[in-house]
């Protein structure tokens, strides 16, 4: 089931990392000391990679990180690595 604004926001930290799932590899990091990060899990190549999408605050809601999302999958499809093209720059 897909994330909601109050799911993210609500989520409280516990004594090891954990991710609230969301969809299309999507994610919700939440850390012991209460940060929150939007992530999201992609292959390229045959390897698994990491992108960040930002820290939740009133900037990066969940539907900001569900655009950033589709437009790196955009990116991935047309095969060209999100985090290198965000190295490049």
């Amino acid at each position: 089931m897909p994330l909601s604004d109050i799911n993210c926001k609500n989520a409280k930290p516990r004594e090891k990392p954990y991710k609230l799932a969301d969809e299309k590899g999507l994610f919700l990091l939440v850390h012991s000391n209460g940060s929150k990060y939007f992530r999201m899990k992609y292959r390229i190549d045959g390897k698994e990679k990491l992108l960040a999408l930002g820290e939740i605050h009133p900037k990066t809601t969940l539907k900001k990180a569900r655009t950033k999302r589709d437009e790196a999958r955009d990116r991935i499809a047309q095969r060209l690595d999100s985090n290198g093209a965000r190295r490049e720059i």
